[in-house]
């Protein structure tokens, strides 16, 4: 698993040197940078892969730090099984219905990420899932597909990204070989390699191998 998870790690720095270089090209029209933590608010859904690999960040924070994460990430799922009873330990989401999802993570929920610290930081920067790395900028395809049709507000004000295509990256491609590396890690933990395995990042934080082989689909 650990190959896998440095093989992820790798594929997560391409998406980083296309963050930073169109902060490079175009940084006075972006105002995402340390300590700006106004995306970091709410849950969303992670993969097991993500999950996996932040908890390795997790793992190398101070004991007391791990302590106090741990704490908070259980009132948390607790929390959101008392919303929905079926979320349950190993608190996968795939079993539920997509409906009952925004149950769990309504889209007004300003609730700061367990991850942020006091200062905006976040305490496993290194290893935040993927989903965190590609928000804020307009993400386009090399082919010029759009592949969300949102972005912070607080970027690319008044300008038509479409046009901006230094902002483009073969995302396609790069998805692609993060879903063969999901199939791998799957194949390898539950015998089965599956498209699709997703969770939150309170229950990344509370994570053990333990609970993979009985990973709920």
């Amino acid at each position: 698993m650990k190959d896998v998870l440095e093989r992820y790690g790798q594929l997560l720095q391409e998406v980083d040197r296309w963050f930073s270089g169109c902060i490079r090209r175009h940084g006075d029209r972006i105002a995402c940078g340390r300590g700006c933590s106004a995306c970091c608010r709410g849950l969303f859904d992670i993969t097991i892969l993500d999950a996996l690999y932040l908890r390795s960040g997790i793992d190398t924070l101070p004991e007391v730090v791990q302590r106090s994460l741990r704490l908070k990430a259980l009132d948390r799922l607790a929390a959101l099984t008392a919303c929905n009873p079926s979320f349950v330990e190993p608190w996968t989401l795939n079993h539920i219905p997509e409906e009952e999802w925004e149950e769990l993570m309504p889209e007004e929920d300003e609730t700061p990420c367990l991850l942020l610290a006091e200062d905006g930081s976040c305490l496993a920067y290194d290893q935040r899932p993927m989903t965190c790395r590609l928000n804020g900028i307009p993400l386009f395809d090399t082919s010029g597909e759009a592949l969300m049709d949102e972005w912070c507000t607080l970027n690319f004000r008044g300008v038509d990204v479409a046009l901006l295509e230094d902002l483009r990256h073969p995302f396609l491609d790069l998805f692609a070989q993060e879903l063969l590396l999901f199939r791998e890690l799957t194949s390898r933990l539950l015998g089965e390699a599956i498209n699709e395995l997703d969770t939150f990042i309170p229950a990344a934080v509370v994570l053990d191998a333990g609970m993979i082989g009985t990973l709920r689909r």
